[in-house]
């Protein structure tokens, strides 16, 4: 299977989620399915079937996770020195030139992305019209409602 690339960021959040279910969240299902054995008839325990259902969740997330860092091809941002150019993880600052305002987003991995925070896949539109421009460059982008024109006014590595 094919590397895919993630932050140091990103992995580190992964890998600090999948301690958090394996020290934690799987110990305390496990102790409540135990409790809610001694119940007695499991056919009408509420308790019961939902820890079961609990345990399957927090076992298919470490599956999960485990799977993603497995793939990763973890990449540190900040030992990244790409002369100005836009790459996977750089920090680039925009400016509408038909709005006149700025934006600022990261280029992060397909499981790092979320609007919210202004991290952008590195699979999305936006991303890939970036990549491998630099510093003053301009770059054209079809965005839902129509087209804009955007100013790249710096390119970090943090």
């Amino acid at each position: 299977m094919d590397k895919h690339p993630m932050t140091l960021a990103g992995a580190e959040k992964l890998r600090a989620e999948l301690s958090e279910l394996k020290q934690v969240k799987r110990p305390a299902v496990i102790a409540a399915i135990s409790e809610a054995r001694e119940h007695g008839d499991l056919k009408e325990n509420a308790e019961y079937h939902a820890a079961r259902e609990q345990q399957g969740f927090i076992e298919g997330r470490i599956k999960d996770i485990e799977a993603k860092l497995s793939h990763a091809q973890i990449i540190d941002v900040t030992t990244l020195n790409a002369n100005g150019k836009v790459v996977f993880g750089s920090t680039v600052v925009l400016l509408d030139i038909n709005t006149d305002e700025e934006k600022t987003y990261q280029i992060v991995g397909v499981d790092e992305a979320d609007i919210k925070v202004n991290k952008i896949s590195v699979s999305s539109p936006v991303a890939r019209a970036l990549i491998g421009k630099e510093e003053g460059d301009e770059v054209v982008m079809e965005v839902p409602g129509g087209t804009h024109e955007f100013e790249i006014l710096e390119v970090r590595y943090v």
